[in-house]
């Protein structure tokens, strides 16, 4: 292609929308190197911060989520998400997108939603297997759809799917190191067996109070635990862990080196947000997947079973993890033949350069442009 390309990414919220979106980003620069890029996300959301490290520019939306709880509130929501469409309007007006890629979270639907009506192709990247109420809308004008799951036609227009899968952080898939050496990283036995927790940079309360209720348990059976518990929760599990003197529990509020915590591990507890997911397929891990109850259309339920219908994972419900949570994990980890059947059906839904696969997508309808 000879003219140099310009395009807008939106969405974010979450590291599952950002990391992808970065992803998107940096295949379509490997490629075609003078791509001019702008990023659209939340005010006050982890995009504004993510995006502008990893060398992108982003300009913010006021847009935020709808209170089901206290419609009232949903007043200023709404005057924000007007204010939110005449700003993604004048951006892309002044910056002149040949296409607008949207891959969820708030910002993506003003965006995509103006750049439709303004003539701009857009790219729609759905994660999950259970399509949000913006994407289904955004879906009738889009150019393309590309998703991560079959059977997603009961959702968006058949005609214009491309199944892909999520992009992953590539830093996680190029590690050589061995488990014994990835467990030597976080100062662990080399030879003890090994659980992975893991619920997102802020934390996911449900799996962390369940992981410090089992805290004695993991001393009886002799097994370590590396517990990413995020920064809301990392005060308190370091307490947890030293009243309970669980010696084999090491709590860290952030992972720089996930691809050495996932060597590292026999099993991972995770919460089922669509790139969690991806990772795990790709990976190859034997997993426990905990869905958090507080996300739209309860996609994560849907993203758990689509894996637990196939023994690609154990499903435990948020409602009954305080109780089974870690006596299925210790568990799991005593039950290698169980393990082995997880990785192999999982291995089996892994997807693999999605990131390469979305970025020629977006190429091509700008050609087709």
């Amino acid at each position: 292609m000879k003219k140099k390309l310009r395009i807008i990414i939106s969405g974010g919220g979450t590291g599952g929308h950002i990391f992808p979106a970065i992803s998107i980003a940096n295949a379509i620069r490997e490629r075609y190197p003078d791509t001019e890029f702008l990023f659209v996300g939340a005010d006050g959301r982890m995009e504004m911060e993510k995006v502008p490290a990893a060398g992108y520019s982003i300009v913010g939306l006021p847009v935020r989520g709808f209170d089901r709880k206290n419609m009232i509130r949903n007043i200023s929501v709404v005057r924000d998400l007007c204010r939110s469409l005449l700003l993604a309007r004048k951006t892309l007006r002044d910056f002149r997108p040949d296409v607008a890629v949207g891959v969820g979270g708030y910002a993506s639907g003003p965006t995509l939603q103006m750049a439709s009506s303004m003539g701009i192709p857009t790219v729609i990247q759905e994660q999950n297997s259970y399509a949000g109420v913006t994407n289904k809308l955004l879906s009738k004008k889009a150019d393309a759809i590309c998703v991560a799951y079959d059977g997603m036609e009961k959702f968006f227009p058949k005609d214009k799917i491309i199944l892909t899968g999520n992009p992953v952080r590539q830093n996680l898939l190029n590690t050589d190191a061995s488990v014994e050496e990835a467990r030597a990283f976080f100062g662990l036995d080399p030879k003890k067996k090994t659980i992975l927790v893991i619920g997102g940079s802020l934390g996911a309360r449900t799996i962390n109070q369940s992981i410090a209720k089992g805290l004695p348990l993991f001393k009886k059976k002799d097994v370590q635990v590396i517990w990413q518990t995020g920064k809301n929760y990392a005060e308190q599990a370091e307490i947890d862990v030293k009243n309970a003197d669980a010696t084999l529990v090491h709590p860290l509020a952030f992972i720089a080196r996930m691809d050495l915590a996932y060597k590292a591990a026999d099993v991972v507890i995770s919460r089922a947000g669509a790139s969690s997911i991806s990772e795990l397929c790709l990976l190859e891990k034997a997993s426990i997947l905990v869905p958090s109850p507080n996300v739209a259309e309860d996609h994560q339920t849907k993203n758990a079973r689509a894996l637990s219908d196939k023994e690609a994972a154990v499903f435990i419900s948020d409602d009954n993890a305080p109780m089974s949570l870690v006596n299925e994990a210790l568990k799991l980890t005593d039950n290698p033949a169980k393990q082995l059947t997880l990785q192999n059906n999982i291995a089996k839904l892994a997807l693999h350069n999605s990131a390469a696969k979305i970025a020629e997508i977006v190429v091509e309808c700008v050609r087709r442009k």
